[in-house]
């Protein structure tokens, strides 16, 4: 058991988690998470509960899947009607705030679980992206291209939203942390999300000529699976580009600054916890809510299954966890429901909640589960199924062909195993497990029809269609960018 201490959580919003430096890549310069790495563990094989914000969020509260709690799109946001953590450590007499982006619905009498909700983002007008609930004859989105377009050096609305983040976090940790018994705080930066717009000193540590195109750019290298083309042709981010590699490099290059912009303020709450004298009494958490393709295989944004968008960031640090250690152990969000829960002292309820405390897999115990992560959104016919098991990623995806990675003798996924006639035996027994768990076409069912009511309560198809395109959710007091 652990001694009850004050938990400081620390979120940012589309990291990719191998832009950091303490992954090993050779451009992100993120010294404050570095240090953060190296005084507690890092996780090297997380993985959000769904590739995309408002479901992940969901995911995060909960501590369970899609499958098990609904909120299965950008339309679909977490109303507090599932008890989250936040709920049961306000429950048993903790402070539990949030400051910053928490992507809920929002409405008036939406209790999300915090005793103080500050700076919060919610989605838009309590519905969020309506036109995502289309999932049969998709049309291509509205302001791809903007992606390559505004990318580059300068300030947006997300920016001076994440300072004031930062700085609210600051006060209260100096000011208002409880100091009778142990608190929550829940700070959540929207950063590294596009637009690709940068503060040019964190755009200019990155020189365009230094940054290498992303791995499998070149059209003739990107895998040919039917579902990344159909969501490219939803989405198309990388048609605004045109092909133009100067300007890819000029959109990575926005990405590694606003990823060193996040990790800036990262430091100042760090170090307003240690001016306030709380270091010794709290455990750290930084996480993102999924990661981010930054241009892999042509694609951008999330949506995928592969590391780099189902992937995420995850760093434990603080009193009673192992300094200057890794774990290569998958682990998921709903790991964290559990470690929450225990780190500061509160009972963990009984029920079906599929969590392990990553405390308990550094120590060595290999539990007999697959982690997973849904997809259910934009751009996506069918529901889409992650499982990671041991060595193997393998993806169900209900209306296309699966895919199969061998993610110790390739990391990076570039070889899918699922067509070669060696590892039938593997792909059958990665079905069989992912059927142990759920039933995705059952699941795909249950997410369309709600996804169905919601789409009929917003006026039915053409009223969505009209709607427009949410391009990202503005931040607090800016209006929506729709096309």
């Amino acid at each position: 058991m652990l001694s009850p201490k004050n938990l400081l959580v620390l979120m940012s919003d589309e990291h990719n988690p191998k832009f950091m430096g303490a992954a090993g890549h050779a451009l992100a310069q993120t010294p404050h998470l570095d240090r953060l790495a190296a005084r507690g563990t890092r996780f090297t094989s997380a993985y959000t509960t769904s590739p995309i914000c408002v479901p992940a969020r969901a995911g995060f509260a909960t501590g369970k899947y899609q499958h098990q709690i609904g909120y299965w799109d950008n339309a679909d946001a977490y109303d507090g009607a599932v008890p989250s953590w936040h709920h049961l450590l306000r429950a048993e007499g903790h402070r539990a705030v949030s400051i910053g982006k928490l992507h809920f619905r929002g409405l008036p009498g939406d209790d999300h679980g915090f005793s103080e909700e500050l700076l919060a983002m919610h989605v838009v007008e309590g519905l969020g992206d309506v036109k995502g609930l289309v999932r049969e004859s998709i049309p291509r989105r509205n302001g791809y291209d903007k992606l390559a377009k505004l990318a580059g050096p300068g300030e947006t609305p997300y920016i001076r939203y994440d300072r004031d983040i930062a700085s609210r976090a600051q006060a209260w940790l100096r000011e208002e942390a409880p100091r009778d018994r142990p608190w929550a705080l829940f700070v959540s930066f929207v950063c590294p999300h596009f637009p690709l717009v940068a503060p040019p000193e964190f755009y200019g540590r990155y020189p365009q000529d230094r940054i290498p195109l992303p791995k499998q750019y070149p059209p003739s290298e990107r895998p040919n699976h039917p579902y990344l083309r159909d969501y490219d042709a939803c989405v198309a981010y990388d048609a605004g580009f045109g092909g133009d590699h100067a300007k890819v490099r000029r959109a990575i290059a926005g990405y590694l600054g606003l990823v060193s912009f996040m990790d800036d303020n990262v430091g100042k709450v760090l170090r307003a916890l240690d001016g306030a004298g709380l270091s010794a009494d709290t455990r750290v958490v930084y996480t993102s809510d999924h990661g981010d393709n930054v241009g892999a295989r042509g694609l951008w944004g999330k949506s995928t299954m592969y590391e780099e968008s189902a992937g995420v960031p995850f760093i434990l640090a603080g009193p009673d966890v192992p300094a200057k250690a890794q774990c290569a152990t998958p682990v998921s969000h709903v790991d964290l429901f559990p470690f929450f829960l225990e780190a500061v002292g509160v009972p963990a309820p009984r029920g079906d909640h599929p969590g392990v405390s990553p405390l308990a897999l550094v120590a060595g115990i290999q539990p007999d589960r697959p982690v997973l992560s849904e997809y259910h959104a934009i751009g996506s016919t069918g529901g889409i199924t992650m499982l990671r098991k041991g060595r193997w990623k393998y993806v169900h995806f209900v209306r296309y062909p699966p895919q199969l990675f061998d993610l110790q003798d390739d990391p990076e996924e570039l070889v899918d195993l699922a067509g070669d006639p060696a590892h039938r035996a593997t792909l059958a027994a990665m079905k069989a497990e992912l059927r142990r768990h759920l039933d995705p076409k059952e699941v795909d069912a249950r997410a369309k029809q709600r996804q169905g009511e919601l789409l009929a309560r917003a006026g039915g198809r053409e009223a969505a269609l009209a709607r427009g395109d949410l391009n990202y959710t503005p931040a607090p007091g800016q209006a929506p960018d729709m096309n």
